[in-house]
C-alpha cells in the first residue's frame, strides 16, 4: 500500500468516526522495542497544532506500554484539543496503553484487540540483580513488580502470620533482596496508578461506584500483569467499548497491517538479515510512528553493525558475535514512507 492509499484509509476512518485521527504506534519488534515516553510530545504537539481544536479526537494506538506519566499526560495533552475523546485499539494497548484507554470517552476494540491490568514495574539502579549466567555477561537490574512485592506479603498474611513480631521478619526478609528504598517507590508507586486511573476514569464517568469497580478490576483484580483482557471481558468489567462493524474493522485492521509492515513487528531483529555476506554493514530501522494526514514522524535507529568473532572465557572455541555501534537515533518526520 502506497503513502496515498494508507491517507485515504486515515480519512475513510476520519469519516466513519467522525473525528481527526492521531495515530501512535510503539513498535515491539523483538529486539527493537519501544515504548510510551515522554520524548514523543513536542512531536504529538505539531500534529495536534495542525489537527486544531476538534470536536473529537480519536487516538489510534498500538502500545505494549511505557511510562505511567506519560500515558497520564498523553491523554491531558490530547483533550485540550477536543471536547471528546476516543481511542481505537486495532491490537495491544497493554500496562500504560491500557491507562490511556481508560480516559477515553469511548474505547473502539477490534476482535483481536487486548487490554491488560496496569500495575506497574519498578526499574531502577539500586534494584535487584540476577546472577550472570555467563562469566562475560553482567546483568542489569531488574524491574521489580508492584504487586509482586505487595503479593509476598499478602502470601505470608494468608499463611497465618498474623503477629507484628512475624510479619516484620517477613519484611526483613523481603528488604535483604529489594533495597528498602525501591520498596519505599513501591508503595508510592501503587497509590500513584490508582489515582491516575480514578483520574482518568473520571473525565467521562461520573458515578464513583462504577470508578472504584472499574479501578479495582483492572488493577488488582486479574493478578498478573501478563493477563489479556478481550474485549467481551472489558465490556463486563464496564469500560465504555464501542465494537466497530464489519466494514470499519476491515479498515482498522488495514491501516494496522500497513503499520506492522513499515516496522517489521512480525520479524524479529536480526544482524545477519543486515549482514548477509558483509563482515560490516549498515541498518536503518523504523521502530515508532506518530502520523496525522498527512503529517508523519518516525522513531529511527541507523546502526553500524560488524560481525566479529568472540572468544568467551573458559571456552577454546571461538564464537560469531557482533558489535553495534548506533550512528543516530532520534524522532524524524518523513513524509515520504
Amino acid at each position: 500500500m502506497t503513502r496515498d492509499e494508507r491517507m485515504a484509509l486515515i480519512q475513510r476512518i476520519e469519516n466513519k468516526t467522525n473525528s481527526k485521527l492521531l495515530v501512535y504506534i510503539t513498535g515491539d519488534r523483538r529486539g527493537l522495542e519501544t515504548k510510551i515516553a515522554f520524548d514523543t510530545f513536542p512531536f504529538i504537539l505539531q500534529h495536534l497544532t495542525q489537527i486544531g481544536h476538534q470536536e473529537k479526537i480519536s487516538l489510534y494506538l498500538y502500545s505494549t506500554g511505557g511510562i505511567t506519566m506519560a500515558g497520564y499526560a498523553l491523554v491531558n495533552l490530547i483533550r485540550e484539543y477536543c471536547d471528546s475523546f476516543d481511542v481505537i485499539i486495532p491490537f495491544k494497548a497493554l500496562s500504560c496503553a491500557t491507562l490511556v484507554a481508560l480516559g477515553a470517552d469511548k474505547i473502539v476494540l477490534s476482535k483481536m484487540a487486548q487490554l491488560s491490568p496496569i500495575d506497574p514495574s519498578v526499574q531502577s539502579p539500586l534494584g535487584p540483580v540476577p546472577q550472570s549466567v555467563h562469566p562475560a555477561y553482567t546483568p542489569g537490574p531488574i524491574p521489580v513488580s508492584v504487586e509482586d512485592a505487595i503479593g509476598y506479603l499478602d502470601l505470608a498474611k494468608d499463611q497465618g502470620l498474623k503477629s507484628e513480631e512475624s510479619l516484620v521478619k517477613v519484611f526483613g526478609e523481603l528488604s535483604k533482596n529489594v533495597h528498602p528504598l525501591i520498596l519505599g517507590q513501591v508503595f508510592r508507586t501503587r497509590q500513584e496508578i490508582v489515582f491516575l486511573a480514578k483520574k482518568l476514569l473520571g473525565y467521562h464517568v461520573r458515578e464513583q461506584e462504577k470508578i472504584e469497580q472499574i479501578t479495582t478490576t483492572i488493577y488488582k483484580g486479574r493478578f498478573s500483569h501478563d493477563y489479556i483482557i478481550g474485549r467481551k471481558e472489558a465490556e463486563e468489567i464496564g469500560l465504555p467499548v464501542i465494537k466497530p462493524d464489519s466494514d470499519f474493522e476491515k479498515d482498522i485492521m488495514d491501516l494496522f497491517l500497513q503499520y506492522n509492515d513499515s516496522l517489521e513487528m512480525s520479524t524479529p531483529y536480526n544482524p545477519e538479515t543486515i549482514l548477509g555476506s558483509d563482515e560490516v554493514s549498515t541498518g536503518v530501522f523504523n521502530r515508532a510512528i506518530i502520523e496525522s494526514l498527512g503529517l508523519t514522524h518516525v522513531f529511527r535507529t541507523i546502526k553500524e553493525i560488524k560481525r566479529i568473532q568472540i572468544t568467551p572465557p573458559q571456552v577454546p572455541i571461538p564464537t560469531i558475535g557482533y558489535q553495534e555501534k548506533i550512528l543516530s537515533e532520534s524522532w524524524v518526520m518523513d513524509n515520504s514512507i
